[in-house]
């Protein structure tokens, strides 16, 4: 009788089996990519982008986009998506600073505002979408551009200053070494994780966003759960704009520029699928880091904002089409 025996594996059918696990896994791809860009950019820069005060100053600056980006994972897990984060963001640190200026102690009133701003606009866009049946993209694109006017009509185009001190502890201060935005940053992931893995919305999130169908076949309010995300979203930017509004001290119209673009596509990156119902929270945040390095490398060579842009247009594109290659 004829023994069988088994090839034993060559080193290169070896490095195909771990490419290929790492590939398929959930962020062990993105993991590999962000470790790479940071090698590139270390290089490039000669060092500088390595230093730990520049690698502090990478975590610290990405903060604020994370905590929108946050927001915008929620609502991209539902299959949905959320463009007027911009426009929150801008219109509840206006609005806020407005309500703060001459005024003296922490302005506790004026933040309750924001806040309550920023959420009651994201009920607007869930409401919109789930009642009306607006597509998501339009309403947030409408509203995007519509909350833009709005803060410009609030103030005239004219900065606003003279804002009590106090609020600068949110956007400067440090609780032992951490900067507070990080800190919030930090709350922001673990309250997400939380949500979405040890309670019965979260895994409804993904429900819905996997397949509304079957969701509401299970019995899943999917209209609800949709117009929650939009409020999560709408909390999330309008934090955002608080911590901007305290790290700058001026209520200016240009402030929060292209932080929309920034969430977007550190999502994308983080491999939340615009399918819906795929993608982790550690995705994100692994992907609000890889647009900081980029960012921060960017600025590092000198290159100007207008290329920056084009470079972010490239791996949003780059992100989305591996995304649907991943998913076929």
């Amino acid at each position: 009788m004829t023994e069988i025996t088994e090839r034993p594996k060559s080193y290169s059918d070896t490095a195909k089996d771990i490419a290929r696990r790492v590939y398929r896994h959930e962020n062990g791809l993105l993991i590999v990519i962000f470790l790479a860009l940071v090698g590139v950019m270390a290089a490039l820069t000669r060092g500088k982008s390595a230093t730990i005060s520049n690698i502090s100053n990478v975590v610290f600056q990405s903060s604020t986009r994370g905590v929108a980006a946050i927001g915008e994972m929620f609502v991209l897990l539902s299959r949905n998506i959320d463009i007027s984060i911009g426009g929150v963001v801008v219109l509840s640190f206006m609005i806020g600073s407005e309500l703060m200026a001459g005024s003296s102690g922490f302005p506790v009133g004026p933040v309750v505002v924001m806040l309550l701003l920023g959420t009651g606009i994201g009920l607007v866009n869930g409401l919109t979408v789930t009642r009306v049946g607006v597509p998501s993209i339009i309403v947030t694109l409408a509203m995007w551009k519509l909350l833009e006017g709005v803060a410009w009509l609030s103030c005239q185009g004219f900065p606003i200053t003279n804002l009590p001190r106090e609020v600068a502890f949110i956007g400067q201060g440090k609780i032992g070494q951490i900067p507070m935005p990080t800190v919030v940053f930090i709350a922001v992931v673990a309250v997400a994780y939380f949500i979405l893995h040890h309670t019965t919305f979260g895994r409804s999130v993904y429900a819905v966003g996997g397949n509304p169908v079957s969701a509401a076949l299970c019995g899943i309010n999917t209209k609800k759960i949709e117009m929650m995300v939009f409020v999560i979203s709408g909390f999330c930017a309008a934090v955002a704009g608080l911590i901007i509004l305290s790290r700058i001290m001026v209520g200016s119209l240009t402030a929060g520029s292209g932080i929309e673009l920034d969430a977007i596509a550190a999502v994308f990156i983080g491999g939340i699928s615009m399918l819906g119902g795929r993608g982790t929270v550690l995705g994100a945040v692994i992907g609000v880091f890889t647009i900081g390095v980029i960012n921060n490398g960017m600025n590092l060579l000198g290159i100007k904002p207008a290329f920056q842009d084009v470079v972010k247009g490239i791996v949003i594109i780059s992100a989305v089409a591996i995304d649907y290659r991943r998913r076929r």
